[in-house]
């Protein structure tokens, strides 16, 4: 089976902390009379309003940038029931007594937990589906999914539609065809915003920009430059100079 996650969230700095529920965009909430237990997400917003709940734990989900294709993806909000036998029990029980707790390495424990927590959330999302075109949907079907893995993993390799559509056992116009249905753009596309999403991240971590342009298959400066202003409104060397303070 393609491990559809883990290439995507090894691409970006995922950080997961305990926050108040003013600042968090993920929580678990309880309902005071029927005893309830939800767990809500907003992956582009933060502060969530638990209206009269109780908030068994909130925390700030950080995926290290702002844009992405996968937080274009996600929906404003997910709400997930937590089914006392169901996967994400365990898991929400342990956060539960690490948030009410705070011994000692709590904040790391909660971190490590909240890794868990989000993964099973995306993996519950492809799991059931997707209907609206997106990188998500892209990833929930086995064939396409092969060819986003596959761009995820090599985002710097001189990929071609052909390629692509063989890793995902697809005529070259199927591919093509069916790709562009669910993801919402063409494959061409969508590695090109893949690979600048990725500079970008780079440029604004201190990575240079003749090094990254090249690392993401870009033997011309002027070039990366041009396709980075088009797809950011800034250039390069803007998005550079925030790793500085500048």
């Amino acid at each position: 089976m393609v491990d559809r996650i883990t290439a995507l969230l090894n691409s970006f700095h995922l950080k997961v902390s305990s926050t108040p529920i003013d600042h968090a965009n993920l929580a678990c909430l309880q309902d005071p009379l029927l005893g309830n237990v939800e767990l809500v997400f907003s992956p582009r917003s933060f502060g969530i309003d638990p209206k009269e709940r109780y908030v068994l734990f909130s925390l700030r989900v950080n995926f290290g940038i702002s844009s992405s294709p996968l937080l274009a993806a996600l929906p404003d909000q997910i709400v997930e029931k937590i089914c006392p036998k169901g996967d994400l029990a365990s898991v929400v029980s342990l956060l539960k007594s690490e948030h009410e707790t705070g011994k000692c390495g709590a904040p790391v424990i909660l971190s490590r937990l909240g890794d868990v927590l989000v993964v099973s959330i995306l993996r519950m999302q492809l799991d059931r589906g997707v209907a609206t075109p997106g990188l998500l949907a892209g990833l929930a079907n086995p064939r396409i999914s092969k060819a986003i893995v596959a761009m995820h993993e090599a985002p710097g390799k001189s990929w071609q539609n052909s390629h692509l559509a063989k890793i995902a056992g697809l005529s070259h116009t199927r591919f093509k065809e069916l790709f562009s249905e669910l993801v919402g753009e063409t494959p061409a596309r969508y590695l090109r915003r893949w690979r600048l999403t990725l500079a970008r991240m780079e440029l604004e971590n201190g990575q240079r920009v003749k090094s990254v342009a090249h690392r993401y298959g870009y033997r011309a400066p002027d070039a990366f430059s041009r396709a980075f202003v088009k797809e950011f409104g800034v250039r390069p060397t803007e998005s550079a100079m925030l790793s500085s303070g500048t």
